[in-house]
């Protein structure tokens, strides 16, 4: 599995701030035990082994992992390390397995299962598969997730190796809400379970782990390896149909029935119920109206609220204190003067974060443009073969009249023309010569370097470490992209040169250059984009993964018109700050299946919030860029 690299500690994002008031409130209990009940019917049921958080705080993904892995052991503790999916994840390295293994007869190579097969097959408890982020997980990811979630059976053909596998692992994804109108209906209704966690937080000083567990029942760590289906009643099928709408799809409404059968088996009922329904839909989010006057006989009543310790797993979290509002019905209700929901000011870009509660289907009210065709890989080139594609490194015989190097060929007639005694030019097949080619690169690093921002202790190699050290062991090719160097050819352009890979001599004399007057920020910003760009248009050979690290204090002080004609004009104000998040906002619109964006903040003062803002529009994450002392390291 391809790992991306090592960030260093990087500046917190701010906490969705949900109805509850501040963002380090603890969230309800009901949430807490919503989530634990949740986990304890995905493990129960293979039918609803995906999960899906929405808006989940990225400090809680480990804990929430490690938990979901104890309820799947049935112990305290996770029984085996789950497995990670992230964007650069192939097809040959989630089915198959090549194993090189010496004998006295020799080498021999095989081919074997993979990890998703191989964690199918293994016995034990099921096995867990992590998706951090789900909007930026690989096509092949999305794939897989699409042929084994929820399926009883899946019949697998990789690279000659076919077989037939009953799915066991459990799926645990989070995302955003506003990023999962990007996504295709096919992937997200593979995952049975949703619930929107925005407002979950840690209570207490103790640590995660033992928090969660702390608002959990005891029994609902051993309960779900013993529990079996039970039947379905036609009032909760009918119910069901009710609570999600005429016109939502079979998928949603198997969902919701699977999983209120498996309520029903905690519970210890023979069959589930119309009831049992409406608790399902509770726990995931889904609004259900008031409707005493027909409630059946064989409904389970709404148990009072009891102090004390929790209840048996049969227990259900929102039938505890006062009923969950309805968000729906109170944006109906409001007067026809109210100005709805206060919005953020200021130069962040995007969505604003769902609000809490905001129901488990937030792609249901994305208007924007989807992909046509998400779950399908760039259409590959066929017009000629792989070997006539990439850098041309050299030349060598040509056994066929493809990719003729013409000038080395030419070159090698001239040579026999003389012996050959012909009154034309004449090339004979022993002339050919064809072009030897690099193969394209699998990884990308691009690096924007602002040389104003450098301090005059500033260590950029240390900072920049983890990314090199990545783009070394991925044998990564470098393209350094510089702004206001001091030895810079035109102080109002940006430069840029590429390198093969992080031992060019170029690079580490880039990291050390000083700097100069000028900073032409947003034409260095353009030229990432344009790089980019021409990498991932590429069909078939553009890169797996990329990363582009920007290193800037966001002051940028000439504008993109100037960097374009040359010509200095009068004064320019933000004009050179606002281009920069202008040619940026394009950086943030890219697929981000296979993109990384980080921003190394310099920590200068004034004006230390422009890093965060052009992070922002880049949808980077922001990482401490600032020179500690030995001593400070050394306290850390």
């Amino acid at each position: 599995m391809t790992a991306t690299p090592p960030v260093p500690p990087a500046s917190p994002t701010p906490p969705h701030r949900g109805a509850a008031g501040s963002a380090d409130a603890p969230a309800p209990d009901g949430l807490i035990r919503r989530l634990g009940l949740a986990l304890v019917c995905a493990a129960a049921d293979p039918a609803l082994g995906g999960v899906l958080l929405l808006d989940l705080d990225p400090r809680l993904v480990e804990p929430v992992v490690r938990l979901f892995g104890a309820v799947l052991a049935g112990t305290t503790e996770p029984a085996r390390p789950p497995l990670v999916l992230g964007a650069a994840d192939r097809d040959e390295d989630l089915w198959t397995r090549t194993r090189i293994r010496g004998g006295e007869h020799g080498i021999t190579v095989r081919t074997e299962p993979g990890p998703l097969v191989e964690a199918d097959d293994a016995h034990g408890p099921p096995p867990l598969v992590v998706v951090p982020d789900l909007a930026r997980l690989g096509v092949a990811g999305m794939r897989a997730a699409v042929q084994l979630l929820g399926a009883e059976v899946a019949t697998v053909e990789r690279s000659g190796l076919r077989g037939t596998v009953r799915p066991r692992a459990r799926w645990l994804a989070t995302c955003r809400a506003a990023d999962a109108g990007r996504l295709s209906r096919h992937l997200l209704d593979r995952f049975a379970v949703r619930l929107s966690v925005a407002e979950l937080r840690l209570p207490g000083p103790a640590g995660p782990l033992e928090t969660l567990f702390a608002g959990l029942p005891d029994a609902w760590r051993t309960a779900a390896p013993g529990v079996r289906p039970v039947p379905v009643t036609d009032a909760a099928l009918t119910r069901a149909q009710q609570l999600l709408g005429p016109d939502t799809g079979v998928r949603r409404q198997l969902a919701l029935v699977r999983l209120a059968r498996t309520l029903a088996a905690l519970e210890g009922r023979p069959s589930a119920s119309a009831g049992h329904s409406e608790a399902a839909a509770r726990l995931i989010g889904v609004a259900v109206p008031d409707r005493a006057q027909d409630r059946p006989e064989d409904a389970p009543e709404p148990p009072g609220p009891a102090p004390g310790p929790a209840g048996p797993p049969g227990t259900l979290p929102e039938r505890h204190g006062a009923a969950r509002p309805d968000p729906h019905r109170v944006r109906d209700d409001r007067a026809l003067l109210d100005t709805g929901p206060a919005q953020g000011i200021g130069t962040a870009p995007g969505p604003a974060p769902a609000p809490a509660g905001s129901g488990p289907y937030p792609e249901d009210g994305t208007a924007g443009a989807r992909d046509a065709t998400p779950l399908s890989g760039p259409r590959r080139r066929t017009t000629g073969p792989v070997s006539a594609r990439g850098t041309v490194i050299g030349t060598r015989r040509a056994t066929d009249l493809r990719d003729i190097a013409h000038v080395r060929t030419v070159r090698e007639a001239a040579v026999h023309q003389r012996a050959r005694r012909t009154e034309r030019f004449t090339v004979s097949p022993a002339d050919l010569h064809s072009n030897v080619r690099a193969a394209p690169p699998e990884r990308v690093l691009v690096l924007l370097l602002d040389h104003t921002c450098r301090e005059p202790d500033g260590n950029w190699q240390e900072t920049l470490a983890p990314f090199l050290q990545w783009a070394y062991t991925s044998r990564a090719t470098v393209q350094v992209i510089e702004v206001g160097a001091a030895d810079a050819a035109d102080e109002l352009r940006a430069g840029s040169f590429a390198a093969r890979s992080v031992l060019d001599p170029r690079v580490p004399g880039a990291l050390h250059r000083g700097g100069g007057r000028a900073t032409p920020l947003a034409h260095g910003v353009e030229l990432a984009a344009h790089t980019l760009r021409r990498l991932f248009r590429r069909l078939g050979t553009g890169p797996a993964e990329a990363w582009l690290v920007v290193v800037t204090d966001g002051r940028g002080n000439v504008p993109l018109r100037v960097s374009h004609t040359g010509r200095p004009a009068g004064g320019v104000a933000a004009a050179g700050i606002e281009d920069a998040v202008e040619a940026a906002a394009r950086i943030g619109a890219m697929d981000r299946t296979r993109l990384h964006v980080a921003v190394v903040d310099p920590g200068r003062e004034p004006y230390g919030d422009l890093p965060h803002v052009l992070a922002d529009r880049l949808g980077a994450v922001v990482v401490d860029g600032r020179h500690r002392s030995g001593t400070e390291d050394a306290g850390d």
